[in-house]
């Protein structure tokens, strides 16, 4: 380890001290967290500046951000499947069996849904209007082997029907789920878990004293997991920060300069899309303003992270606690929209990068025909997509290959894909509470006076005054 390394190693020491102070005078959590996130950008940019992009220095500097940062990752990745298993069972048992699960599931899925489908289009739409396309665009060495990765992939995904990718939401070893293991392991472990929920309250009148004593225990597990998820979340400044050095350190601006166009239009269509959920959240009478602030901390981490899946237990602590969502709807929203109809990954990526290829084998990107036709492959494949790292690339894929466009030509955006992730990501978490938010409003079950409380309820298990 170089002194330089070291140098760098007590400015992040100095720097996690900072956020830690704040956190003992009882700064909101909120502003730790863009705290933490202001530090970061500055931290990397000045890592980079220093040392430039690939020196030794930078990465190993990188290596130990990585410890923080992705360790924060792992933290909450490691807390989803307890969360969402006791919450879900707890959910059930509080309705008394699946009295209000059909609608609850039917709403949730129905706005994410809807709300891909729109994303599609405003990828499109901003794709056509910054005249996106893929011609005239030169491959390096990197982007040459990520375009052969992609077509090696390929085989996979193009003997993925929609049926299938219904038939892997299916927990044929629920076990196997709770490790992580498949691309569709969250939901799989959701259905499970109503299965348990289902279960134990079919026993409620025939074996009661059973059913109080499960009853009991899950009132006991609840307890122990929601404060395992506190202390996990007192970390998120820290995470936050590592997270965000490393991004911005790494980052390729020359590349990024080259290839401004496509992310312009990916975050003209991400604002799009943030104006559409605070449309229909407003449509069902929730202040927007107030829902925006009150989700923009997990919205930040979402950001920073690029992971929808380890954004769940801060997402459905937001909706809980934040906006007055029952814990059942909440984990619901959150775990599926870390799979089904992420509007980022699923919806506007997709659809810009068919657009792009589009002119390169003929085909008019303005077309009716082509624009309704590629709207209805990415709603149908949007089913599935993994809420971690590669899900939009798995999205791509399986747009691509229906509409039999050369997939290797997506390798060229590998240069600016982390950039673009981080707003796609922060895209699918809204677009998951906004589907939490929709559906408790219109069965009636949204606490309101959480949602316009003036105080905030920081999501570590805090109080401070805003």
């Amino acid at each position: 380890m170089t002194l330089s390394v070291i140098g760098n190693l007590a400015i992040l020491v100095m720097l996690l001290l900072f956020l830690y102070r704040l956190q003992q005078t009882h700064v909101s959590f909120t502003r730790r967290v863009f705290s933490g996130l202001g530090l970061g950008i500055l931290f990397g940019g000045a890592l980079q500046l220093l040392y430039g992009v690939g020196s030794d220095v930078l990465l190993q500097t990188n290596d130990y951000l990585d410890i923080v940062g992705s360790g924060y990752v792992k933290l909450l990745q490691m807390i989803i499947i307890p969360l969402i298993m006791v919450s879900i069972i707890g959910a059930i048992l509080k309705l008394s069996g699946g009295t209000a699960l059909g609608k609850i599931s039917a709403m949730t899925i129905g706005v994410l849904i809807f709300t891909t489908m729109l994303a599609a289009g405003a990828g499109i739409l901003m794709s056509n209007l910054f005249g996106l396309t893929a011609e005239g665009l030169t491959a390096g060495a990197a982007e040459t082997a990520r375009g052969a990765a992609l077509q090696t992939s390929l085989g996979s995904v193009e003997s993925m029907s929609f049926a299938k990718m219904v038939l892997e939401f299916i927990p044929a070893n629920p076990f196997l789920d709770m490790t992580g293991a498949r691309k569709t392991s969250t939901i799989a472990v959701v259905i499970f878990s109503i299965f348990i929920g289902l279960s134990a309250t079919g026993i409620a009148r025939k074996k009661p004293e059973i059913f109080a004593s499960f009853e009991h225990f899950m009132q006991v597990a609840h307890a122990i997991v929601m404060r395992m998820v506190t202390l996990v979340l007192r970390l998120t400044p820290y995470g936050v920060l590592a997270l965000m050095a490393k991004v911005v350190s790494g980052s390729n601006y020359a590349d990024i300069l080259n290839l401004l166009n496509f992310v312009l239009a990916s975050y003209g269509a991400i604002a799009i899309m943030f104006a559409v959920h605070l449309l229909l959240v407003s449509l069902v009478g929730i202040n927007p303003l107030r829902f925006l602030k009150k989700i923009m901390p997990v919205l930040a981490f979402a950001f920073t992270s690029r992971t929808s899946a380890g954004s769940i237990p801060m997402n459905v602590q937001t909706q809980t606690r934040a906006l007055g969502i029952p814990e059942g709807i909440a984990n619901f929203a959150a775990s599926f929209g870390a799979t089904i109809g992420q509007n980022g990954c699923a919806g506007i990526y997709p659809a810009m990068l068919a657009v792009m290829i589009a002119p390169t084998v003929g085909v008019n990107p303005m077309d009716p025909g082509f624009i309704m036709t590629l709207i209805a492959i990415i709603t149908v494949s949007s089913f599935g997509v993994a809420g971690v790292g590669g899900g939009a690339t798995f999205a791509a894929l399986i747009v691509l290959s229906a509409l039999d466009f050369p997939v290797a030509l997506a390798g060229l955006l590998i240069s600016i894909e982390p950039l673009i992730d981080m707003g796609r990501t922060a895209l699918n978490v809204s677009g998951s509470i906004t589907a939490g938010t929709v559906t408790s409003r219109l069965m009636g079950q949204t606490d309101m006076a959480v949602f316009n409380s003036d105080a905030e309820v920081s999501l570590d298990g805090e109080e401070s005054l805003v």
